[in-house]
């Protein structure tokens, strides 16, 4: 059997700066990333619980991203900023029409 020790080795972003249009964006690509999450816990039949429950699929998360936590909210605003720091990364051009 081979060893299964993962090593999670993301993409360098640290020296990609993000424009204040393109972090203005990133509030909303959050609420975004929220969004898609709970409608695939949903449509898995997770509901909403005081705390997270896997045998009963409930998760206090599943709520309007307005009412997250901050903690929460910084999680998928980081996943937002990440992506487009990737994106830029790799040599593409983020240009709104």
């Amino acid at each position: 059997m081979k060893d299964k020790t993962y090593i999670p080795r993301p993409a360098d972003t640290k020296d990609v700066l993000l424009s204040d249009e393109l972090m203005g964006l990133t509030e909303e690509m959050a609420r975004n990333v929220h969004d898609v999450w709970s409608a695939g816990r949903i449509a898995d039949g997770w509901t909403w619980g005081p705390v997270r429950d896997d045998a009963k699929k409930e998760h206090p998360c599943l709520v309007p991203y307005e009412e997250l936590q901050e903690s929460e909210k910084e999680y998928d605003r980081n996943t937002a900023i990440e992506t487009l720091k990737l994106i830029l990364s790799l040599g593409y051009r983020i240009e709104k029409s």
